[in-house]
């Protein structure tokens, strides 16, 4: 019978990546102990030596970016949400407040 799909966290990806890293077990005593298959953690491996230089320097800059591009959304928001308002009230001037149907 076949296993049911599982998402493993990225605490835990990064634990199995470590302790491949470290080389203290071998492939073997590393499947076992969690469970995961050799290719898995051969992957995360490779994943995480090829993205470690993200954490001490584009990621912070990442951080910055998404913040700043979260502020203009909100600020362009907030201008449609104004203009929706305006448009809206001129439509009740002209059509009186049933003319929104």
């Amino acid at each position: 019978m076949r296993r049911k799909r599982r998402n493993h966290s990225p605490e835990f990806k990064a634990k199995v990546a470590l302790a491949a890293l470290q080389g203290d077990l071998t492939m073997a005593e590393l499947v076992k102990k969690f469970d995961v298959h050799a290719n898995q953690i051969a992957d995360w491996k490779k994943q995480l030596l090829s993205n470690a230089s993200d954490v001490f320097g584009k990621g912070a800059q990442k951080a910055e970016q998404s913040a700043e591009t979260i502020e203009q959304l909100h600020a362009k928001i907030g201008q449609l949400t104004m203009e929706n308002d305006f448009l809206e009230r001129g439509l009740e001037r002209i059509h009186g407040p049933r003319g929104k149907q």
